[in-house]
């Protein structure tokens, strides 16, 4: 499994600036209710909202909410292209304005921002940081039906076989990168999309060599709003880590 960093004591440097990244499609019932409070965890944080021309309006909610707090930003797309779309067009608006810090997240709740605190304590000692539902092969899943549950828990399983990358929580998606992760992957490179891409997001950087580390979090299934979740996306998955493995052999990542 991935080597398990002791977060170190101590504060990280004041200068060091967060963003939390959450893409939305029709996320009105949530993103007024999470994005104060990812703020509230530290003054360092930042939020960028990713939203696909969301027909029931979460663009332009979160547009109010910045007018009111600078603290918080928009980032409007023409319409649904899909999860990995969305955090890679987040990820070049995060290394255009310098962030340190650059943080993945749902804004369905699934997320608990109260465990941001706990990632900025871990990447003191890492380049990488996951939330794992999975760490040490304990479940940290609330409310998910068991055919879920175990799609997602099988799903990991496969990924660790086939790509080779030690990690109990490959697939979730509230993650915490430092800026020079991102700058070394050739973003224009990654084609995956839906729960694909934080596979491929992982491996590229575990194939780089950089310290990974996975802390426990506790996933809520969401109580608002629709899950994204499509056999297409499963699909993706299970052909991609062949794909991962291949890349891999042929020092193509």
């Amino acid at each position: 499994m991935s080597r398990i960093l002791t977060p170190a004591r101590g504060a990280l440097s004041i200068e060091e600036r967060g963003l939390v990244i959450v893409p939305t499609y029709n996320e009105s019932e949530n993103i007024t209710r999470i994005v104060p409070k990812i703020l509230a965890q530290d003054p360092r944080l930042e939020v960028l909202v990713v939203d696909d021309n969301s027909p029931d309006g979460t663009g332009r909610l979160v547009d109010e909410m910045a007018a009111d707090e600078p603290r918080i930003h928009v980032l409007h797309r023409a319409g649904k292209e899909g999860l990995g779309r969305a955090y890679l067009a987040g990820f070049q608006w995060a290394l255009e304005k310098k962030y340190d810090l650059i943080f993945e997240m749902d804004a369905d709740f699934s997320h608990d921002p109260s465990h941001l605190p706990e990632f900025l304590d871990a990447i003191k000692n890492a380049d990488l940081v996951l939330g794992s539902r999975y760490r040490d092969g304990k479940v940290t899943v609330v409310n998910w039906p068991m055919t879920r549950l175990m799609l997602s828990y099988g799903a990991n399983i496969y990924a660790r076989a086939i790509t080779g990358m030690q990690l109990w929580d490959a697939t979730g998606g509230f993650k915490c990168f430092r800026r020079h992760v991102l700058e070394a992957i050739p973003l224009e490179k990654v084609i995956s999309n839906g729960y694909a891409f934080q596979i491929e997001m992982s491996f590229r950087a575990w194939k780089r060599g950089f310290r990974i580390a996975e802390i426990p979090i506790v996933f809520h299934d969401r109580t608002e709003g629709e899950s994204k979740m499509s056999k297409g996306i499963v699909r993706e998955a299970v052909l991609m880590v062949w794909r991962l493995r291949w890349w891999g052999i042929t020092g193509r990542f």
